[in-house]
């Protein structure tokens, strides 16, 4: 009886130790850890933070400035929101800094200066003084021949230069849109000058808001509606003059995707894919909030390089 109640336990060891043999390994991913972020160096921490002062100011932070925002960072590990409140702040905060008046006057300046090389090729204030400057004589001489007609063109053309020039402030105190910027961007002479004709002007406004050129249809629809007041329907909006054609084109969903791919090239050096421009560009047609958009890139460890 002994014998067999040791052959029966035994059997249950030799089964046991079968089985387990023949159980699979547990698989490990390769790369699948989740992130450590208080192993990252303190000089990550600090490109991170330089990195927002420039594109976000265009300037690297004071010394104050970077032992403020990296003691911030590192008390919350480095967390999406710490990251965020930093952004927000260099975005809107108007207390006043020496050299900048605020963070936000600065934010807003340094927006406008990058439209700028985006559309007019950084053309500076005093640039395009120099096209006002004859604009207001030829207005002046214009009134004393009573060229009433002259004179109200030269208004026109003399108002585009000054909207153009308001756009950063007014902007910056919401008076106008993202929409309305660009639009002043393209509706002047300094674009026109660049863009030299109507052939040009139609395919630069498509490939410098849409990353696109157009299809015939909308080239021949478009250049006619510019170049001889042509009624037309473009892009599913009615239109029949320069202005109409304008604002059909930053009106339209494709601008506001042009404004996200922007940013990721801007800001990542890379187009955006397809779930990440779904994810932003509902809430950005019905705010027209792009300092929210540079936000969810600019929180990201991609953005970081953590």
């Amino acid at each position: 009886m002994k014998k067999r109640f040791c052959f029966f336990l035994l059997s249950i060891f030799c089964i046991s130790v079968f089985f387990s043999s023949c159980k699979k390994d547990a698989e490990l991913i390769p790369d699948n850890n989740a992130p450590y972020y208080n192993e990252i160096p303190d000089v990550l921490i600090e490109n991170y933070i330089n990195r927002l002062y420039i594109d976000l100011l265009g300037r690297e932070p004071l010394d104050a400035e970077m032992s403020t925002e990296l003691a911030a960072l590192k008390s919350t590990d480095l967390s999406f929101e710490s990251r965020r409140e930093i952004i927000v702040k260099l975005q809107t905060d108007t207390t006043f800094i020496e050299g900048d008046l605020s963070y936000k006057i600065a934010y807003y300046h340094r927006q406008y200066e990058v439209i700028k090389v985006r559309m007019l090729e950084g053309a500076s204030a005093a640039q395009i003084g120099e096209q006002m400057g004859p604009l207001a004589f030829g207005i002046y001489v214009d009134s004393l021949n009573e060229n009433y007609v002259g004179m109200a063109n030269g208004k026109q053309e003399l108002k585009k230069y000054q909207d153009l020039l308001d756009a950063e402030t007014e902007y910056r105190d919401s008076l106008i849109t993202i929409n309305e910027v660009y639009r002043r961007m393209m509706f002047n002479g300094i674009y026109d000058i660049i863009n030299m004709n109507t052939f040009n002007f139609i395919n630069a406004s498509f490939d410098n808001l849409f990353f696109r050129f157009p299809t015939d249809y909308e080239f021949y629809t478009g250049y006619d509606m510019v170049e001889t007041n042509t009624s037309g329907i473009l892009l599913g909006q009615p239109g029949q003059n320069k202005g109409d054609y304008l604002n059909i084109l930053i009106s339209s969903r494709e601008f506001y995707e042009g404004l996200i791919i922007f940013e990721y090239r801007n800001l990542l050096a890379r187009y955006p894919k397809t779930d990440e421009t779904a994810t932003l560009i509902e809430n950005l047609v019905l705010t027209n909030n792009l300092p929210l958009v540079q936000q969810q890139i600019m929180i990201t460890d991609e953005y970081a390089h953590f």
